[in-house]
């Protein structure tokens, strides 16, 4: 899982890690942290971590919550969490932000973990601000993520964070309505975890229309890199972004000089095209758009990669 790692903060509140029963140390205050539920403890299962929560912390003040591995054992469905957390979501008014999966390689790869149905989380939590889920489609014997078109009025800021992210849910993504929406970040991945998105489904994102306030829009970690840097070429959502992120994917100087050749990104604040396959002309070409028009752009981690070479592979930064 390159790249992923446990959040040290969440929605502007420092993580803080529900200590075990019989762990007798002071907690923070309900509001002041984001709280991160974790079935490391040995034999610890989801249900009674749950209701230990409830009983130690006023659910009623709780603003963050961070689900970690939510298994003692063997892999299971993210599915009862969620509906635990849904079925008393009315316990939580002043939830503003939900992390579901925050879980790394060494607990389990991100395309093996066994995700579910997320819509019952927008509908039950309305003024929800904030939602990232980690995990997407995996192999055929692992349950992929899904989701169905929305409206929620409250929501800023969505992340999918994946291996591979199933067309379906991209497509989901554009059918929903969020007019509220500030930042959108898809990691699309790996065909291999069914990372199976096209260009055809982002034309709803890029289009402009369906996310009258979003400033922030990453696609990135895409093994079509190159042809969405080409869409987002001539895509009109980029005139209303301050930044924008095709990075950690396998962009290569056929997508950098679509972007350059296209509309102007003159007007962003930042460019993250980090983990690439860029060659050190096109590296240049950014670099003078960087100095010329203070566009700050990122271009760590280029690969060294040899486009002559038919037989040498490009990655995505995060697959299994």
């Amino acid at each position: 899982m390159t790249g992923i790692d446990h959040p040290c903060s969440f929605h502007h509140l420092p993580v803080f890690t529900l200590p075990e029963p019989g762990d007798d140390r002071p907690l923070p205050a309900a509001d002041s942290t984001a709280w991160r539920l974790d079935c490391g403890w040995e034999g610890q299962e989801f249900a009674p971590l749950w209701q230990h929560f409830l009983a130690t912390v006023d659910p009623a003040e709780v603003r963050a919550l961070v689900i970690g591995p939510w298994w003692p054992g063997h892999y299971t469905s993210l599915a009862p969490v969620v509906e635990l957390i849904t079925s008393d979501a009315a316990r939580f008014p002043a939830l503003r932000a939900l992390f579901l999966a925050d879980v790394v390689g060494e607990e389990c790869e991100v395309s093996w973990l066994r995700m579910c149905d997320i819509t019952p989380v927008l509908r039950a939590f309305p003024r929800l601000e904030e939602l990232v889920v980690r995990g997407g489609g995996g192999g055929a014997d692992e349950k992929a993520l899904e989701l169905h078109p929305v409206r929620h009025e409250a929501l800023k800021a969505l992340r999918f964070e994946s291996g591979g992210l199933p067309g379906h849910v991209v497509r989901a993504v554009g059918a929903c309505e969020l007019p509220a929406l500030e930042r959108l970040e898809l990691w699309l991945g790996s065909q291999w975890y069914s990372g199976d998105a096209t260009v055809a489904d982002l034309d709803p994102l890029l289009s402009g229309g369906g996310f009258p306030r979003l400033r922030h829009l990453g696609i990135q970690n895409s093994e079509i890199q190159d042809e969405i840097a080409a869409a987002v070429a001539s895509a009109p959502v980029v005139a209303q972004l301050d930044f924008l992120a095709l990075s950690m994917g396998t962009l290569s100087d056929t997508g950098g000089l679509a972007l350059l050749a296209g509309q102007p990104l003159t007007h962003l604040d930042g460019l993250d095209l980090h983990h690439h396959y860029l060659g050190d002309e096109v590296m240049e070409r950014f670099r003078q758009l960087s100095e010329r028009y203070d566009v700050h752009v990122d271009l760590s981690e280029a690969d060294d990669w040899d486009p002559d070479d038919e037989d040498e592979p490009r990655y995505v930064a995060v697959s299994e």
